[in-house]
C-alpha cells in the first residue's frame, strides 16, 4: 500500500500540471492580423480566448511577410480576424496557403468608410466626403462593404446594416468574385477579402489600399462597429459562451464611449487652425472624428517614399500654415520626420501610435493608445481658452464632412 501512495500523489501532481494546458486548449484559438485587433478580441473574449497577433506590437503590417509558421497558426485557429479595406495586402494569400476553413471576421464590415484620393487630406472641420452621406449607406461607388454577407444587428450607431447588399450586387468590391456567403463569407473562395487583384494595383505603391482609407480604428465610433463584428465571430466560433461575450462587448463599448468623450475634451482645446505632421497618412478617421488637420509626406502605406518635390511642398505648407510640431509614429522610420524637423526648425513633440500598439506602457492597449495619442497632441498643441475648435463635432461622425482631398500638401 505504501508503494501506491507516492504513485497516487505523483498522478495528482501530474493532473494539476496538465490542467493549465487543458484549459488553454479549451479556449477559442483566435488569430488576428495585427496587435490592435488582438487587444479588441481579448477584451471581448476574456478568459475564453487565446489570441495570437500575426503582426505584433511596434511592428508594421504594411511590410509584413507571412511565414509558414503563420500559415500553421491559421490552420489551427478557431477564428480569424482581420481589418479589411486592403489594409493587409498579404492576408488573402496567407488564408489560401493555410487551408483555414473556419469563421472569418472582417472588422471593418459595416463602417462608414472614408474615401481616399491621395495623401495630405484636409480633414479639417465641416467638410464632406464627396457628399456621400455615409450614414445612409447608399454607396454607388461600385463597391460593397467588403462584406461577407453579414447581417449585423449590432446597431452601428442607429444604422440597420443589412449587409446583404446595401443595394450592391456583390460583384464589385470583391473584385468580380462571386460570393455565395451567408455567414461571414465562409465559402473560403478567399478572393472576397477586399484584396485587390483585378485592378492592376502594384502592392509596392500606396494605392494598394484602394479607394478607401483602412485605418478606421482611429475613430472610436468606428471601433465600436469593430467590436460588434468581433462579437459575431466569437459567438459563431463558440456559441456556448455567447452571454459572456455579449457582456464583455457591452462593457468594452461603454469604455470606448467614455474614451471618446475624453478625447473630444482634449482635442477641443487645440486651435482649429492647427495642422499635424505625421510619418504616413494614417489619421484620416481621427481627423474626421475629432477635428484636426493631418498632413504626411507619404500616403497610406509606410512602404512609400516621398519624392524631393513632395518634401519641398510639405515644407512650404509647414511654413505657410499653423504647424507647431512634428510627430513620430511608433512603427515608421523616423528619418523623414527628422529631416523635416531639421529643415523647418520645428520640434518633434512625441510619438503617436497609428497601426500598432506599443510593446509596453499606456499605448500597449487600444484604448490606452487612443488616450496617449490625444494626450500627446493636447500637450504639444493645446492653448487655453480654445473650446472644441469652435466646431460642433458632436457625434455625427461623417455627417456632412466634406473632405477636400486632392488639394496640394
Amino acid at each position: 500500500m505504501s508503494l501506491l501512495k507516492p504513485s497516487a500523489a505523483l498522478l495528482g501532481v501530474s493532473a494539476l500540471l496538465a490542467l493549465p494546458a487543458a484549459i488553454a486548449a479549451e479556449r477559442v484559438q483566435v488569430v488576428t492580423s495585427f496587435s490592435i485587433l488582438a487587444d479588441m478580441v481579448e477584451n471581448v473574449g476574456g478568459e475564453h480566448v487565446e489570441v495570437t497577433a500575426l503582426v505584433g506590437p511596434d511592428s508594421d503590417a504594411h511590410v509584413f511577410s507571412p511565414t509558414p509558421r503563420d500559415a500553421r497558426a491559421l490552420a489551427e485557429a478557431d477564428l480569424v480576424v482581420f481589418n479589411g479595406l486592403l489594409f493587409e495586402g498579404w492576408m488573402e494569400r496567407l488564408i489560401d496557403s493555410s487551408d483555414y476553413a473556419g469563421p472569418l471576421v472582417t472588422a471593418t464590415d459595416g463602417i462608414d468608410r472614408l474615401d481616399y484620393h491621395g495623401h495630405d487630406h484636409d480633414h479639417a472641420h465641416g467638410h464632406d466626403h464627396d457628399d456621400h452621406d455615409d450614414h445612409g449607406h447608399d454607396h454607388d461607388h461600385g463597391h460593397d462593404h467588403d462584406d461577407h454577407g453579414h447581417d449585423h444587428d449590432h446597431d452601428d450607431h442607429g444604422h440597420d446594416h443589412d449587409h446583404d447588399d446595401h443595394g450592391h450586387d456583390h460583384d464589385h468590391d470583391d473584385h468580380g468574385h462571386d460570393h455565395d456567403h451567408d455567414d461571414h463569407g465562409h465559402d473560403h473562395d478567399h478572393d472576397d477579402h477586399g484584396h485587390d487583384h483585378d485592378h492592376g494595383h502594384d502592392h509596392d505603391h500606396d494605392h494598394v489600399h484602394g479607394d478607401y482609407d483602412p485605418h478606421a480604428w482611429q475613430d472610436l465610433a468606428k471601433a465600436q462597429v469593430y467590436v460588434g463584428n468581433i462579437l459575431d465571430g466569437l459567438i459563431e466560433a463558440d456559441p456556448d459562451n455567447e452571454a459572456a461575450y455579449r457582456e464583455n462587448a457591452e462593457r468594452y463599448i461603454a469604455e470606448m464611449q467614455a474614451m471618446d468623450e475624453e478625447m473630444r475634451r482634449l482635442i477641443g482645446e487645440i486651435p482649429a487652425s492647427t495642422s499635424v505632421i505625421t510619418g504616413h497618412d494614417s489619421f484620416g478617421y481621427f481627423a474626421n472624428a475629432y477635428g484636426l488637420r493631418f498632413l504626411s509626406p507619404v500616403g497610406l502605406s509606410t512602404e512609400a517614399e516621398p519624392s524631393a518635390a513632395d518634401m519641398a511642398r510639405l515644407i512650404d505648407v509647414i511654413r505657410e500654415q499653423n504647424v507647431k510640431a512634428l510627430f513620430h509614429e511608433n512603427m515608421t522610420s523616423p528619418a523623414i520626420i527628422n529631416q523635416l524637423a531639421e529643415e523647418t526648425g520645428l520640434p518633434i513633440a512625441g510619438t503617436l501610435y497609428a497601426d500598432a500598439l506599443a510593446a509596453e506602457g499606456e499605448a500597449s492597449t487600444y484604448l490606452g493608445m487612443m488616450r496617449h495619442n490625444a494626450q500627446t497632441l493636447h500637450d504639444a498643441l493645446a492653448e487655453p481658452g480654445h473650446d472644441d475648435h469652435g466646431h460642433d463635432h458632436g457625434h455625427s461622425h461623417d455627417h456632412g464632412h466634406s473632405h477636400g482631398h486632392g488639394h496640394s500638401h
